[in-house]
């Protein structure tokens, strides 16, 4: 069984004269603005000439399904896609695909010389992960999903495993929206990572799943990323001391069989750049810079995509929350006043501030001190309303929030993700059509 790294959670695997992809991700830059780290650049041609006997895909998230990546694979591969959202199945078809079906929970899925298993992940209604069976070996794709109890006594019994692709990286989304939440001090890996491994057994663990950094500029890399290569490798040691750590940079490809695990022909169409063996910088005290400054760094919208965004701020987003039912331990539920400060390019704000109770929302003047306060560059609303970009790329931040309220009850968040069902996707195949 042959092995390759593509990018981030990208898999192709080979046995047989059959090829799968895994989570194929050709763009670097992908999700806007993950940058492939190690850095990478990718042969389109090369791509496009592939004849894969099948890809599959763990779940809807744009680092993991983008359409700009399908586009280069030829229209008769067959898609199979975990994802409970029937939009999505409709825009992979759109883009021209003849053969996209859903997968099901522990239902086989044979390809050739494998056999394909998709195990429940810890969040069904979103993620899945992937038994890979071929050759006699036995291959857990965890991908970048948190292991179900349940599913882990299911697997119990096939160990030890032949190898594990693991997801090694915790990111910190919540401590770079809401900084003043952020854990200090050294970063321990999740605690029931060691049973859990040690109850799959597996000869080779791969680190797999985080291969990005945000901008080179960008805070984010010393504050989102707080486990190294260095420190997964050092404590699976520790865990699993006969098992053998294996990293796998983009491109980068080995044959597994029952006896040994040996370097193989790397991916011609994966081009590394510059120094590949990178490991990630975490620091735990680092002081964020402001928004204001954040803002700078992004080019000035146009006319018409700045009224797009105060449009939405005076009128959009009042009627969005509105026609939102707020969940009933909401911090909104009570009285608040909340402010929402919006940095163009030259790091100019505009503030806005409305009073919220429960379900209804209203612009008000500034004679009452906000409570909550939200705020983010202008080019990245903008994106978020336009080009269906993520939240952990766009920068947003949350003060006075208190310690017991839930930050994805901020309006802006609620009101940006609530409901946008392969939003990124959608702005994906608006492109790509008006291409053709």
């Amino acid at each position: 069984m042959k092995i390759s790294r593509i990018l981030h959670a990208g898999y192709v695997f080979e046995s047989g004269g059959t090829q799968i992809l895994f989570d194929p991700v050709f763009e670097n830059p992908f999700s806007r603005n993950c940058h492939a780290f190690p850095d990478v650049a990718f042969d389109a041609q090369q791509i496009r000439g592939l004849r894969p006997d099948a890809v599959f895909i763990s779940h809807l998230h744009d680092d993991h399904c983008s359409l700009e990546s399908l586009d280069l694979l030829d229209r008769s591969t067959p898609i199979h896609m975990y994802c409970l959202f029937d939009e999505l199945f409709g825009m992979i078809r759109a883009l021209g695909f003849v053969n996209v079906q859903p997968l099901t929970v522990d239902v086989a899925v044979p390809v050739g010389a494998f056999e394909v298993i998709p195990r429940r992940a810890l969040d069904a209604d979103v993620d899945s992960m992937f038994q890979i069976r071929a050759e006699g070996l036995n291959v857990l794709n965890v991908v970048d999903s948190w292991m179900d109890p349940e599913t882990l006594v299911q697997l119990r019994p096939y160990a030890p495993w032949d190898m594990v692709l693991w997801p090694f990286q915790t990111m910190r989304e919540v401590d770079v929206i809401a900084p003043s939440r952020a854990e200090r001090g050294p970063v321990a890996l999740p605690e029931e990572w060691p049973e859990q491994l040690q109850a799959l057994a597996p000869r080779y663990v791969v680190p797999s799943s985080c291969q990005f950094r945000q901008e080179p500029w960008s805070w984010y890399n010393h504050a989102l990323f707080p486990i190294t290569y260095r420190q997964f490798a050092q404590a699976v040691g520790e865990w699993l001391p006969a098992a053998r750590v294996v990293r796998l940079n983009p491109g980068v490809a080995v044959e597994l069989t029952a006896a040994a695990l040996t370097p193989a022909v790397p991916l011609p169409w994966v081009l590394p750049l510059g120094e590949q063996d990178v490991d990630y910088a975490y620091d735990p005290d680092l002081v964020p810079p402001p928004t204001a400054d954040i803002a700078r760094r992004f080019a000035p919208l146009t006319a018409d995509q700045e009224a797009l965004v105060l449009d939405f701020c005076r009128n959009g987003l009042l009627q969005r929350y509105e026609d939102m039912e707020l969940p009933e331990d909401s911090y909104f539920a009570a009285p608040c006043v909340w402010q929402l400060s919006v940095y163009d390019h030259a790091g100019q704000v505009q503030q806005f501030r409305y009073r919220i109770h429960g379900d209804r929302i209203a612009l008000m003047g500034d004679e009452e001190a906000p409570a909550w306060l939200t705020a983010i560059p202008m080019a990245k609303l903008y994106a978020g309303l336009a080009l269906g970009e993520s939240l952990t790329s766009m920068y947003l931040r949350i003060d006075g929030a208190p310690a017991d309220a839930d930050i994805v009850d901020d309006p802006l968040i609620r009101c940006l993700f609530n409901d946008a069902i392969g939003a990124y996707q959608a702005a994906q195949l608006r492109r790509l059509t008006e291409k053709q």
